[in-house]
């Protein structure tokens, strides 16, 4: 069998784009021949936009999604700004994927815990995805999602949100840091939400992933509410660059993130004051 080159994009098909916010657009993207990308919910692929560079970018998708996987790009940079002007039809370079995701072994059988801040909702799709999918969804115990935001406008995927509320299989909350007008929900930071969640603390595993801020806070919070380090999550991928553990972008003391995360045990990495 030949082996995949990880050093070389292969050049691939928008299929869709789609603005989502002032900031962030939707990207769907298609491999040569179809084939599938064979991620795990929380990792990641290197993308290039051919004579302006590259730039690590979280897979949105779920991998039961076949044909194509999916995307969401901040405009940030020079790299992603050369992303939110490209338009369907277009080519991309694409490696990977790279990283360590969710195990979602180790997720069969226990209620999970989401909190997503902002744009972290974007790699933890991927995995709320997979435990709702018809063909997987009595594999896992309760779905708790709690979703935070600058400001209404900043929400992603609205029409998923609103799903989520009619589901009686996830139980949904959301707030927001400022009031817009049109808002009649919860104002406050994510962590407000938490104390009004009640967990079966044995069968739970929380995951996390938002603005660096966030973490310290909502760890904090799951602690207080009888959450073991072990039992949570957190997906740092925005130190990342290379994506090989090359550059020496992402690396925590003896870690690098881009390839032994971006999904980490919280246990494993909390001594290490720099990934928090």
């Amino acid at each position: 069998m030949e082996m995949k080159n990880i050093y070389v994009p292969e050049v691939a098909d928008l299929i869709k784009v789609e603005k989502m916010t002032e900031l962030e657009t939707f990207f769907e993207v298609k491999l040569p021949g179809g084939r599938d990308l064979g991620h795990e919910p929380g990792q990641f692929v290197q993308v290039s936009v051919f004579g302006v560079g590259e730039a690590p970018i979280s897979v949105s998708s779920t991998p039961l999604k076949k044909g194509s996987f999916e995307m969401v790009v901040r405009r940030v940079g020079n790299v992603t700004n050369a992303m939110h002007r490209l338009k369907a039809g277009d080519k991309l370079g694409i490696r990977g994927p790279f990283g360590h995701g969710f195990n979602m072994d180790e997720f069969a059988g226990k209620d999970i815990l989401v909190i997503a801040g902002g744009i972290g909702l974007v790699p933890l799709r991927s995995l709320i995805n997979t435990v709702i999918a018809e063909s997987e969804r009595k594999k896992y115990g309760r779905l708790i999602i709690l979703y935070g935001a600058k400001t209404k406008e900043e929400f992603l995927f609205r029409d998923e949100l609103g799903m989520w509320t009619e589901r009686d299989d996830i139980e949904y909350m959301v707030t927001v840091d400022r009031k817009t007008p049109g808002w009649e929900g919860r104002v406050g930071v994510i962590t407000t939400l938490i104390p009004d969640v009640k967990l079966d603390l044995k069968n739970t595993l929380a995951v996390i992933c938002g603005p660096p801020v966030m973490y310290k806070f909502v760890i904090l919070s799951l602690r207080s509410k009888g959450l073991k380090d072990n039992q949570i999550y957190v997906s740092l991928e925005r130190k990342m660059k290379c994506g090989v553990g090359k550059c020496g972008h992402c690396q925590i003391n003896n870690i690098y993130v881009c390839q032994e995360g971006p999904v980490f045990n919280y246990a494993r990495i909390e001594d290490l004051k720099e990934a928090i």
